[in-house]
């Protein structure tokens, strides 16, 4: 096993230049102690979806960060004290221009590619010449082989993660991914619509507006809907069957929905005559729909720590390197923006592998462990929401809400 080390100024190759990797980038250019490579499957940033980041990110205190209704005691039962102060302290060491946008961002909804445009251009306009921008995709071999001893590697590919079953030696487990754990909680439309008119949602209205749709529900993410001035953003699920899912193409608009999934459509249709009664706003454009499959998931390894500690193979690429895995390709909830946890990975990584004073064994046990801990935190809320979801659906069905009630 190759001998413990502290990080010294180092080269690092982060792989993926999504908003993960580029957070990732601008974070650890200012530090001074890093050469990065920076490698970029497309050649421009195409994807206009809706999002919108989570106020934690910016958070300047452990109550601030600890603040949502549902997720606050969540965090405060799995994380330390000692952990959640560390957290905020690494925000506090966030390079100013870098916070501005993030701020910014926490106001409301923002197009995907104006977060990455926005990302990429702050590391251009820097004066630090420590990043070099590498086109084109990059396979999990091309990967382990351009690495010397002591690289750092981290992987922000995303959902379908390049080296996610690679960073820790094969399990022989019969019908088991080697390192990825998966739930799929259900098949659902993501709607995404601008209003014409300030429009606040609670869970009243959810169920008022859905009294008339039996089979499909439209629900809107209470705090997902974002005004600007007079202009809603409005998202909102509608749940699907996988037979559903299949025919359907990933991207379409309300149109084609219509034309397709009557049924799906008018409980779209249906929630949005009922908000348009109440507030006499007119609906901008045609509303925009993908269609997911709502995963949760992790690694059961985010780091290559098994790699350097296995007996016998000191020959692999990844035992004499040093891998992380970063956002989606770590950890993925379908129920708060995996671009926020992205985000909030990214920062403690950057933080913990700046530590120079820090043994790499410290690191990725540290790291292992804030990505353990994280996990709990997602599937803890998750399959809440999930539950409460399914619970909703069921509200005028007595006999079926008593079906999913687990009582005592």
């Amino acid at each position: 096993m190759p001998p413990e080390t502290t990080y010294a100024k180092r080269r690092v190759h982060v792989v993926g230049a999504g908003p993960v990797g580029l957070m990732l980038t601008a974070l650890l250019q200012t530090s001074g102690a890093f050469s990065i490579r920076l490698y970029e499957k497309r050649p421009e940033y195409t994807r206009t979806r809706m999002v919108k980041l989570e106020s934690y990110l910016v958070a300047d205190s452990v109550e601030n960060y600890c603040i949502d209704p549902i997720d606050g005691e969540n965090l405060e039962a799995v994380f330390d004290r000692t952990e959640l102060d560390e957290g905020i302290a690494f925000r506090r060491l966030i390079p100013s221009d870098l916070k501005a946008l993030l701020r910014n961002w926490t106001l409301g909804f923002c197009p995907l590619n104006a977060i990455e445009r926005s990302l990429s251009e702050l590391i251009d306009v820097r004066a630090s010449n420590s990043v070099e921008r590498i086109a084109g995709a990059v396979t999990a071999e091309q990967a382990m082989t351009m690495l010397e001893p002591e690289d750092i590697l981290i992987d922000c590919t995303g959902s379908n993660s390049l080296l996610r079953d690679h960073v820790a030696p094969p399990v022989k487990l019969v019908g088991v991914g080697a390192n990825t754990f998966k739930i799929r909680l259900e098949y659902a439309l993501v709607v995404t619509f601008l209003y014409s008119q300030t429009y606040i949602c609670d869970e009243y209205c959810k169920y008022y507006k859905n009294v008339e749709n039996d089979r499909y529900k439209f629900i809107p993410a209470v705090h997902r809907t974002y005004y600007d001035q007079n202009v809603s953003h409005i998202t909102g699920i509608v749940n699907i069957s996988a037979e559903e899912f299949e025919a359907m193409p990933p991207r379409f608009d309300g149109r084609w929905l219509r034309d397709n999934f009557a049924g799906a459509a008018q409980s779209m249709d249906r929630f949005i005559q009922k908000v348009k009664h109440e507030t006499g706003g007119e609906i901008l454009g045609e509303p925009e729909i993908i269609r997911i499959p709502l995963d949760l998931y992790r690694a059961r390894n985010a780091t290559s720590r098994k790699w350097r500690s296995a007996v016998g193979l000191t020959d692999h690429p990844f035992a004499g390197s040093v891998v992380f895995l970063a956002g989606d390709s770590a950890i993925g909830s379908p129920y708060f923006q995996s671009i926020s946890l992205g985000f909030e990975c990214a920062m403690f990584l950057a933080g913990l592998i700046g530590q120079s004073d820090q043994s790499l064994r410290e690191t990725f046990d540290r790291y292992e462990n804030y990505i353990h801990r994280q996990w709990l935190r997602v599937y803890m809320r998750s399959k809440m929401i999930k539950h409460n979801k399914d619970l909703f659906e069921s509200l005028d069905d007595t006999f079926a809400l008593l079906e999913k009630l687990h009582i005592y």
